[in-house]
């Protein structure tokens, strides 16, 4: 058989095949979501220079984290897109979380990173706390411009 009948032979074999799928190539079945995958929602409540007599209060915000697993990980790493309302630390992020000591709730939940900071610098932040099936209550500190530190709670719901 030659090259040009050959081609042409595979090219109807590939049409064919896809005419029966609806033209599309087939695709494997999703794995498992783990319980973190999705997007979280509460509020951040920090309070700059802890133990400083001439601290500012406290301030609260809203804050979303979304959470992507990475591939590979046994569901237990993810990339975590972080948008911060706080007045204090107004920011968008990503960090890296992990849980341990399994993929299933409950969790202890750690998360790390850097962001570029509303007053001219790059701070980075933690947190660590427990991951429930549908809530997280962590802590979250970090420092910031001015050798500024900050520490205080976030509490996300899923939905």
């Amino acid at each position: 058989m030659n090259r040009t009948i050959r081609n042409s032979c595979l090219a109807l074999s590939v049409a064919l095949t896809c005419a029966g799928c609806g033209g599309s190539p087939p695709t494997s079945p999703s794995g498992p979501q783990s319980f973190l995958t999705g997007t979280w929602r509460g509020t951040m409540t920090i309070q700059v220079n802890p133990g400083d007599p001439d601290a500012p209060p406290p301030t609260s915000g809203a804050t979303t984290w979304t959470f992507e697993v990475v591939p590979e990980t046994n569901q237990q790493t993810f990339r975590a897109t972080i948008r911060s309302e706080n007045p204090w630390l107004t920011m968008n992020t990503i960090g890296t979380t992990a849980i341990i000591p399994g993929n299933t709730p409950p969790a202890q939940i750690s998360t790390q990173g850097d962001y570029s900071s509303p007053r001219g610098c790059r701070g980075t932040f933690s947190s660590f706390g427990m991951a429930e099936a549908t809530r997280i209550d962590a802590d979250f500190s970090g420092t910031d411009c001015n050798q500024s530190t900050f520490s205080g709670r976030v509490v996300l719901t899923k939905g």
